[in-house]
């Protein structure tokens, strides 16, 4: 790599994939191109005429076809592979995998077969994940009524005047986060699976697409909440321009609410975070897991574990013991921890919050800072003062364990209104019954 600092080590803290600059990888990466397909063969073939026409080094570029069971055989050029799997309905999630598996470059680009990139969309888009990576990139996916276009027609020349409207909600979303420089929990729904990069580390240890989903849209974003999770950077690059044949999904014939509302409904259990999860359903994969370590009285036990799940219903509380007060006993968000489990136990949670004594929370307000704060930024670490724990985020559990180095977030130190240190023999009745100053508590 060029340069020093950031680029050398390939690690930047937070979502500062800006620190890079404009560095470029010493030597091109060796990239594979997958290419979803499903009974396209025009669109297919504009797409793979534009692949050979990148300016990437083509003996470091791999490009595969990974067909969903079309009807009929598909028609590829020398040296481009196909792998196919049995048609069995839509299952984009589980042919993009499919791709992968083939695969042996260092770099993976996914494109579909109706979206013809650009002369240099392969090298804007595989620059980061080459220098950083931890980086997801995704490109800018512009769309035109390419039909009648002779299909080996350059990318530049047949969408000349032919133009559709780019989605304006994206454009919008670019905007407001600097590509993606400001990204948080939520910003995966920018992340378009047609026009997405990452370095096969990273897709490694995130894990594949989720093959249960088998119905168009969300494997996506899905993936790219998960890869967040994990601790991955997200980068919009709008130099890396590549050509949807057709509207965008929401001028599309079948595009109404019902199927909108399916997409949104199935990610409602898949990303559980606030602004895409329901409000009063229970999560499968709660936001907060608190770890309360130690032996403690019944009394504090009960006041501390009750008060941190009335604040926050969608967390739950990892005990070092079975406890013995019955109420807790019989709540199913209060969990033992097994002696060979560490932290907060087997939960995966997003944040988790480790006390060494038991704490009342009457105010939400202040941990929810915290809580956006360890969602972006380059926070992954906070230690609560006056004895109150450390919250720690998922990203910086993972980046920290992928990169074998803690140097990828920041850690600070804080006092958190609304947490205070319980007493040994809190008034258990005077909590309950709402009757009683601070003071019988803490």
């Amino acid at each position: 790599m060029t340069g020093g600092g950031p680029v050398a080590s390939g690690i930047v803290p937070g979502n500062r994939w800006d620190l890079v600059g404009d560095a470029r990888p010493a030597t091109p990466p060796r990239v594979s191109v997958i290419v979803a397909h499903y009974d396209q063969p025009d669109e297919l073939a504009r797409t793979l005429a534009a692949l050979a026409a990148q300016d990437h080094p083509a003996d470091r570029l791999e490009i595969i076809v990974a067909d969903d069971g079309s009807p009929h055989p598909v028609s590829v050029p020398a040296g481009v592979r196909v792998v196919r799997q049995e048609d069995r309905g839509f299952r984009l999630a589980a042919v993009r995998n499919l791709g992968v598996r083939a695969s042996t470059g260092d770099i993976l680009c996914f494109l579909d077969a109706d979206t013809a990139p650009e002369p240099g969309y392969i090298s804007a888009l595989t620059r980061l994940p080459a220098l950083l990576p931890d980086a997801v990139t995704v490109g800018r996916r512009r769309h035109a009524d390419l039909a009648g276009v002779p299909v080996q027609t350059p990318v530049a020349e047949a969408v000349r005047g032919r133009e559709l409207a780019e989605p304006a909600w994206l454009a919008d979303a670019y905007a407001r986060s600097r590509n993606l420089l400001d990204a948080d929990d939520r910003s995966y729904r920018y992340v378009i699976g047609a026009v997405i990069a990452c370095s096969r580390r990273l897709f490694d240890d995130v894990g594949g697409f989720d093959e249960s989903f088998t119905a168009y849209g969300g494997e996506d974003w899905e993936w790219a909440h998960r890869a967040w999770q994990a601790g991955a950077m997200l980068a919009h690059v709008p130099d890396a321009v590549a050509w949807h044949d057709g509207p965008e999904w929401a001028g599309r014939e079948g595009s109404d609410r019902e199927r909108a509302n399916a997409q949104t409904l199935r990610l409602a259990a898949s990303v559980p975070v606030s602004g895409s999860a329901g409000f009063g359903v229970r999560r499968s994969v709660p936001d907060l897991a608190v770890h309360l370590t130690g032996e403690h009285s019944d009394a504090s036990l009960f006041v501390c574990v009750d008060s941190i799940l009335a604040t926050f219903p969608h967390a739950v509380v990892v005990l070092d013991a079975e406890p013995a007060v019955e109420a807790l006993r019989s709540d199913a968000r209060v969990r033992v921890r097994d002696g060979g489990e560490s932290g907060g136990g087997a939960v995966d949670a997003r944040v988790t919050w480790t006390l060494d004594r038991p704490m009342l929370v009457d105010d939400a307000a202040g941990l929810a800072e915290c809580l956006a704060a360890l969602g972006s930024g380059e926070v992954g670490t906070i230690e609560v003062e006056s004895s109150g724990g450390v919250l720690r985020s998922r990203r910086a559990e993972r980046r920290a364990a992928r990169l074998c180095t803690e140097v990828g977030f920041t850690s600070v130190r804080r006092r958190v209104p609304g947490i205070h240190p319980l007493r040994p023999d809190p008034h258990v009745e005077a909590y309950v019954g709402g009757w009683g100053s601070l003071d019988a508590f803490v």
